[in-house]
């Protein structure tokens, strides 16, 4: 990687550290931490996007950044951090895999992703086309999370993840979304997250718990 621009090296070290971070949350339990890593993944995107912004001249891409940091960095891990204290969620349950399972779903994953990326990259003419095959994976093992944790609170920062991963990768194969896009993406999670906000505190209610397998217990009234 030594012959390559000192920017383009910064880019690919941030893209490694996203995937390195996806590992960190897959073998985390406690929730606190969870969105700490998830600050820090927006953190690191909002660096991409400031090194992508600096190569290309796009001016666009600043503001991507400045919306990166005000929502991913600051805002959405401030909002998830009241809603863990108010509800007093602090450790997810038995998850439906344990560590050492997912960690090693998660290499699979990898593989089939950078396999998956290969015809993408190949099409893609921007600089970080090499980062595709991250991008997926990303998503992928953020997918990965929802499906085998039983907090609700989890299951959600997997959906902020790979919302992240959705942005990088959008930022790798075409240097980024129209502003407008952008925008109306960011307002979509806003609500989503403000949404299931309302939605945790009316399963906390019912069931005194966030653990989602209470709700296979509801049945339909005859």
């Amino acid at each position: 990687m030594t012959h390559l621009p000192w920017d383009l090296q910064l880019l690919n070290t941030c893209a490694a550290l996203l995937l390195l971070l996806s590992f960190a949350m897959l073998s985390q339990r406690r929730i606190v931490t969870l969105v700490d890593l998830l600050a820090i993944q927006g953190g690191l995107l909002a660096v991409a996007t400031l090194l992508l912004a600096w190569r290309t001249g796009q001016p666009h891409l600043y503001l991507s950044a400045l919306l990166t940091v005000a929502l991913k960095v600051a805002f959405l891990p401030w909002l998830l951090h009241r809603l863990i204290h108010r509800l007093e969620v602090y450790w997810d349950t038995e998850p439906l895999l344990n560590i050492s399972g997912t960690l090693l779903a998660g290499v699979v994953i990898v593989v089939f992703a950078f396999g998956l990326a290969q015809p993408i990259t190949q099409l893609a003419n921007t600089t970080m086309r090499s980062a595709i095959g991250i991008a997926i994976a990303v998503v992928l093992l953020a997918f990965l999370m929802m499906i085998t944790r039983r907090k609700a609170m989890s299951q959600v920062i997997g959906f902020l993840s790979m919302e992240n991963g959705l942005f990088f990768g959008a930022m790798s194969a075409t240097y980024g979304m129209p502003m407008v896009i952008e925008l109306g993406v960011a307002l979509d999670v806003l609500v989503a997250v403000l949404v299931l906000g309302v939605f945790f505190f009316q399963i906390r209610e019912q069931f005194d718990s966030l653990d989602l397998h209470h709700l296979e217990s509801l049945k339909e009234s005859e």
